[in-house]
């Protein structure tokens, strides 16, 4: 066609439009608009427009596509060059019925989208060549020459749109139905909530992990977690998805195809966090909980974190690069800012934990939640864009910031704790104090988190300074979380001494120190975390102070007993002295009676320091009044005056040091 042709004469195979219609791209419209703007009455004669001309020869579907595609191109370059456009042959006319036909089948439900690769391939590339004319022409001044088609293909192609657009809502329905039928189980007693799964799924992981034992039972085969297939889309469903979101955008329709990818799977997340027992929780609400309640919160709150980070934001990130698979910058939008409210959200109910009274017990679950959030941060790495994730992660590091504040707080609580214990009342026979069995636990637990302690002690040493740094016998190469630890245990130690001090019995006083020393130092060897933390240079100066305690104790109870049984002083002119021979035995009696009496009553529990002190009393007293009593027995009358005076045979006593420290209710003395 010559640059300054006539426009060209309408052919007979075109309908003819509406005087008085307006062109359909004549203004913004909202994606449901789009869809709606199509007049029935003029859908109608356009289907049955003017007979086609008869000298027009039939054409196969291909030759009429190879034919549209070489007008595109003509076309096109008319528009570039600002010439008058070519003829519109009749092929656009063929394509458009075509297309109209394929349009009435998928929407009376003949043929669904993806049951049929052939059917899909020739919708997709009737509808691409229609909007691609389409869009040609609307760039195009209106004349009489292209209006009438450009009317024709944009309202054929917005009946393409609008069955993509019911064929795309349904196939992403598809998973929310299988979730329902899952739910609906014929048998009720083999029901398993997600949630449940997760948690024996995550409990086998760990025991999987930290559990080698040859002889661990074999694992029950159960049933696959549906969460395991997240999201639960056939190969086939998407495939058509990936067809249908591929032919939208091409078509032009980008933001309505976003669109209702977007709501569906925002849908469908948020169902998947239901199933988890996650709900979005206000932070007054948070506030309003008792700690019972906010504990389980917690628990479902970490369940949910671990899932997103292993399952669900992994298989969300697969389904997005898939359904666009030809569009990465569109997948990683969709992708992102999905994920993205969902991580905010987790981000709020952390903030929010933070904000609640602080209390000792609240530690470990903020520690867990630290930690949660910190293993989230890698597969926000690995699945955002650099810029995203950089955005991401630095709310995630702000979290994890405050609940390591948090922590760090709740644990130099401690001190204070330590501090306030301060009664009057000793420990009834010099049994462990509770305040040591409670720092000690906590402590012990704590150091599971080792880890985790270190990394908010260190960042948060300059905000929140630490007691232990002036720690006597410390080292700078300690860390923050270690001289904390080295503070909470010096102050327990001054505490316990001066407890002791409440003791009248000064050999209490060292059953007291030995019991509580005993513990803590049980409690530090039995941690590999503790004792690392503690170091062997404490363990060994703790030693030296039990061996102290230890050897207080035999002088203060034993070593007037001993006196009695001194070989010296017994003689008179060269003679045993009866009276004074009788007045040693007497004595001896006495003591070692009101000593069997007394700390038969006192409590060691700890077996093996139970057993020392009695070995150590044994292997003094047994050989000193084993010799004394086979030396000096003879100088006694036989009879009524030995049964007076000497009371016990040396297996006697062997016998009677065995009672000792059992806490025999039954001969209980208070005693201070």
């Amino acid at each position: 066609m010559e640059k300054n042709a006539q426009a060209p004469e309408k052919s007979a195979s075109f309908p003819r439009q509406h005087s008085g219609k307006k062109n359909i791209f004549s203004g913004p419209t909202t994606p449901k608009h789009r869809y709606e703007t199509i007049d029935e009455e003029e859908t109608e004669e356009k289907e049955s427009g003017a007979d086609e001309d008869p000298n027009v020869p039939d054409m196969s579907y291909d030759e009429v596509l190879e034919e549209v595609d070489c007008f595109y191109v003509l076309l096109s370059e008319s528009v570039e060059e600002k010439r008058d456009p070519p003829k519109v042959p009749g092929s656009v006319e063929r394509l458009c019925k075509s297309l109209d036909s394929k349009i009435k089948i998928y929407g009376k439900g003949l043929v669904r989208f993806g049951e049929n690769e052939a059917e899909d391939s020739s919708f997709t590339q009737a509808v691409v060549r229609v909007s691609k004319i389409s869009i040609k022409l609307g760039d195009i001044p209106s004349n009489s020459a292209t209006a009438e088609t450009l009317n024709r293909t944009s309202a054929v192609l917005q009946r393409a749109m609008a069955a993509l657009d019911e064929e795309f809502r349904s196939l992403l329905s598809q998973e929310e139905n299988n979730n329902n039928n899952n739910k609906t189980d014929s048998n009720p007693s083999s029901e398993q909530s997600r949630s449940q799964k997760l948690t024996a799924k995550l409990s086998s992981f760990n025991n999987n992990n930290n559990n080698n034992d040859s002889d661990r039972k074999p694992t029950e085969a159960t049933e696959p977690d549906p969460l395991e297939e997240f999201p639960s889309f056939s190969p086939e469903s998407i495939v058509a998805m990936e067809k249908i979101a591929s032919t939208m955008i091409a078509s032009g329709y980008e933001n309505e195809c976003c669109m209702i990818y977007s709501i569906s799977r925002r849908i469908a997340f948020k169902s998947a966090l239901n199933d988890l027992g996650y709900e979005n929780i206000s932070i007054d609400d948070v506030q309003r909980m008792q700690w019972e309640a906010l504990e389980g919160e917690i628990a479902t709150w970490i369940t949910v974190v671990k899932t997103c980070s292993t399952i669900l934001f992994t298989g969300e990130r697969k389904l997005c690069d898939a359904v666009f698979a030809g569009h990465p910058s569109i997948s990683d939008n969709m992708f992102c800012n999905m994920a993205r409210g969902v991580v905010i959200q987790l981000f709020n109910f952390a903030d929010a934990v933070v904000l609640t009274k602080r209390s000792a017990e609240k530690l470990f679950k903020i520690l867990d939640m630290y930690e949660c959030l910190r293993d989230l941060v890698p597969p926000i790495k690995s699945s955002y864009s650099e810029e995203v994730a950089k955005d991401l992660i630095s709310e995630a590091e702000a979290a994890m910031n405050r609940l390591g504040e948090a922590a760090v707080s709740i644990f130099c609580d401690l001190e204070n704790s330590i501090k306030s214990d301060n009664g009057r009342t000793p420990v009834p026979s010099g049994a462990v104090h509770p305040l040591t069995r409670y720092v000690m636990n906590y402590v012990k637990y704590a150091c599971e988190y080792k880890d985790s302690l270190e990394e908010v002690f260190q960042q948060n040493q300059d905000t929140k300074g630490s007691s232990g740094n002036n720690t006597p016998g410390t080292t700078p190469s300690w860390s923050p979380f270690q001289l904390q630890l080295i503070t909470v245990m010096d102050m327990l130690d001054a505490n316990l001494d001066m407890k002791s001090k409440l003791y009248r019995d000064s050999a209490l006083r060292y059953i007291f120190l030995m019991n509580n020393g005993r513990y803590i130092m049980q409690k530090v060897k039995g941690s590999n975390e503790i004792h690392q933390l503690m170091g062997d240079k404490w363990c060994r100066k703790r030693s030296t102070d039990l061996r102290g305690y230890h050897k207080n104790y035999q002088r203060d109870t034993w070593s007037k007993v001993l006196q009695c049984l001194n070989h010296e002083g017994l003689q008179v002119n060269g003679k045993v002295s009866k009276p004074v021979l009788k007045e040693r035995f007497k004595s001896f009696n006495a003591m070692f009676d009101e000593i069997h009496k007394t700390q038969s009553t006192w409590v060691v529990s700890d077996e093996q320091l139970q057993s020392e002190l009695r070995v150590s009393v044994s292997a003094v007293m047994i050989p000193a009044y084993r010799s004394f009593w086979g030396r000096f027995k003879q100088y006694l009358d036989s009879g009524r005056q030995t049964e007076k005076y000497i009371r016990y045979q040396p297996e006697d006593i062997e016998n009677m040091i065995d009672d000792l420290f059992d806490g025999n209710p039954t001969s209980m003395v208070r005693r201070r």
